[in-house]
């Protein structure tokens, strides 16, 4: 499988905050501890392994064998886990939604990324055990964001009508009723053979033979992975829970997670970098079986938003998070911590947009003395064919010009393959020159003239771009036949004009490629290299 790379900033699809990281520029280095190297994750590897309390492993070992103890667990997985007891043992860790039959590419990506590194460092430090763990979002409420997934330019859909009653809940407690609708959608949609098959039977047995939406999950991601000895985590347990009572107490009494953060957000802003996500006063959920709704601080009395539940005394709330630490939930500025204490981990690895908001915490792990992680971009790939990749070397587009924006692409090919020249640079340049003359000439007889000269320059630079521009239209339907299949190429590999990664279903390279896909990502895909892949099945 041939690969080539660009740089990220090359595609254009990713932020200045991202980009500004890969280049370790010297602005962002107060927002993270340590930039990915066989260095950093040694030391930290270290320190977390002194420091990692015993009775943690102990109690994350449990829960790892009640989650897993009715699927199938594969000889690496068990050993995995079993390897998480021992003081020498750190974590590698991506996370990712429980979107339908996993949602958008980059679900492979972020998991071959964090098995990729966890090997890698395996290898190099012969005393250190990396375990890869697969963080599942079970306690998010977004079921809009989900309950889908896009295969063929099609969109197969769990039906709102079809929701449990505990649609306003975490998503990983929902039931898995109505799915039967989607699987036959599916079903006729991939039609026959041994991959077809496989995927129906992977999806009926994901959703029809499981109760919620995080034993799917957890059931597909196994069988997808499990060779690799990747671990799957459902944080919403209460002896994990437990673990993270003083960091909860903490937040209800001293809201030290909005104080830190937004002091760090300022300080992004400052550096012109956008604030991914903002601090509540209080980054807490309260979660029961049927919802998930924001814990406030109303006139020195805590409630939950839209809900009648209150807490009498600050001492009856507190009490209730000792005795069911279940109950509450961390949002998106408290998941990383509560992630990061029970798990002893080195590296989150993310897209852009997760590192984004990692970047608004390094104050508050500080605060709460907790060893911020390496954090690292996963691999983004594009897939392309043969077939697609023929097309492109006979229509002669660089892979640097297929992330061109589509009408810079198409006046960029107009340009290079028309048989007259559509650049009118030199025109304007020369124009440019002659008004120059007459700046001077005006302000040696009526500098009152200046503004008129001005005028007329600009007239006159517009009059050149305009026929710049209906020359190239000119062309391009002179050239409609090129033109239209320069579009067809990119719009097949960058489907809704995104990246492929961020819309199309794995189901979709499945189909054609069966385990060869994921093997061949996972030979190919270095989680360091720090640039954009592009792959030829």
């Amino acid at each position: 499988m041939p690969i080539d790379c660009i740089p990220f900033e090359d595609t254009g699809y990713f932020s200045n905050l991202v980009c500004d990281y890969l280049k370790q520029e010297e602005k962002l280095a107060s927002f993270y501890r340590s930039f990915p190297s066989d260095a950093a994750f040694l030391t930290h590897a270290k320190e977390r392994n002194k420091q990692f309390p015993k009775t943690h492993r102990r109690i994350l070992v449990e829960v790892l064998k009640e989650q897993y103890q009715n699927i199938e667990t594969s000889s690496e997985t068990q050993q995995a886990i079993q390897l998480l007891a021992e003081d020498t043992t750190v974590t590698i860790t991506t996370g990712h939604q429980l979107n339908l039959f996993s949602g958008p590419l980059y679900f492979l990506y972020k998991i071959i990324s964090t098995i990729n590194l966890s090997e890698k460092l395996s290898e190099n430090y012969k005393d250190i055990n990396v375990v890869p763990v697969f963080w599942m979002a079970t306690e998010d409420h977004d079921f809009e964001e989900i309950n889908h997934f896009t295969l063929h330019g099609k969109k197969f859909k769990w039906s709102p009508e079809r929701y449990s009653d505990n649609a306003n809940g975490a998503v990983g407690r929902f039931t898995t009723e109505g799915l039967e609708d989607v699987l036959k959608l599916l079903k006729a949609e991939l039609g026959v053979g041994h991959q077809a098959e496989y995927l129906v039977k992977l999806f009926e047995d994901t959703y029809l033979n499981h109760n919620t939406l995080a034993e799917a999950t957890r059931y597909l991601t196994n069988e997808l992975f499990a060779k690799y000895g990747l671990v799957i985590l459902d944080a919403d347990h209460p002896k994990l829970k437990q673990l993270f009572v003083p960091t909860v107490l903490d937040e209800l009494q001293h809201q030290t997670s909005y104080k830190a953060v937004t002091n760090t957000s300022k300080h992004l802003e400052s550096a012109n970098y956008p604030v991914q996500v903002s601090a509540r006063e209080i980054n807490l959920f309260y979660l029961t079986e049927t919802s998930r709704e924001r814990i406030v601080n109303v006139d020195g009395t805590f409630g939950v938003v839209d809900s009648d539940k209150i807490w009498n005394t600050d001492q009856e709330l507190f009490e209730e998070v000792s005795a069911h630490p279940e109950r509450f939930s961390p949002n998106v500025i408290m998941r990383p911590l509560y992630q990061e204490t029970i798990l002893p981990n080195i590296c989150y690895i993310g897209g852009g947009g997760e590192l984004a908001y990692w970047f608004e915490l390094k104050t508050y792990f500080d605060k709460v003395e907790v060893p911020f992680p390496v954090l690292l971009l996963r691999n983004s790939v594009l897939l392309r064919t043969d077939k697609q990749y023929g097309k492109q070397q006979k229509l002669r587009v660089s892979n640097e010009e297929l992330f061109l924006k589509q009408h810079e692409l198409i006046n960029r090919k107009v340009r290079q393959i028309s048989n007259i020249n559509i650049d009118f640079s030199t025109q304007k340049a020369h124009l440019k020159d002659q008004f120059e003359a007459m700046y001077a000439l005006a302000e040696k007889t009526d500098a009152t003239f200046l503004g008129a000269v001005k005028a007329q320059e600009v007239k006159q630079l517009k009059g050149l771009d305009h026929l710049e521009q209906r020359l190239l239209k000119a062309q391009r339907l002179k050239l409609k036949d090129e033109v239209s299949r320069l579009v067809a190429l990119q719009n097949e590999l960058f489907p809704l004009k995104s990246l492929q990664e961020r819309t199309i279903n794995f189901s979709e390279f499945y189909l054609e490629y069966g385990d060869q896909l994921i093997n061949e990502l996972k030979e190919n895909l270095d989680p360091l290299s720090h640039e954009f892949s592009i792959l030829t099945l």
